[in-house]
């Protein structure tokens, strides 16, 4: 059976790399300089405070409800949190990385 996101590789808009996302897959800008460098979704979940920072904030044991992100894995190998520019959200360079 085909993904319906088979047919999107290269040359998405940020609406269609938004789908991807959902659908599983990592993407990333054309343009983008960085070796390596794209984004994937990280699903929501729930858990109980058992570290900091959070242990400054909430008591231990409370339970927290971590909301779906996107997060970016950087050229240095590192994970970010990312936040679409402008630029990104009006691109039409979007691509699937395997």
């Amino acid at each position: 059976m085909e993904n319906s996101m088979d047919k999107y590789i290269s040359g998405m808009t940020f609406g269609k790399a938004i789908e991807a996302l959902k659908a599983g897959k990592k993407v990333a800008r054309e343009g983008w300089n960085g070796k390596d460098m794209f984004l994937f979704l990280v699903p929501g979940s729930t858990f109980q405070v058992n570290r900091a920072p959070l242990l400054g904030i909430y008591p231990s044991g409370t339970e927290i409800n971590y909301q779906s992100h996107i997060d970016m894995k950087t050229a240095q190998g590192t994970i970010v949190p990312w936040l679409a520019s402008q630029s990104d959200v009006l691109a039409e360079d979007w691509v699937i990385v395997d």
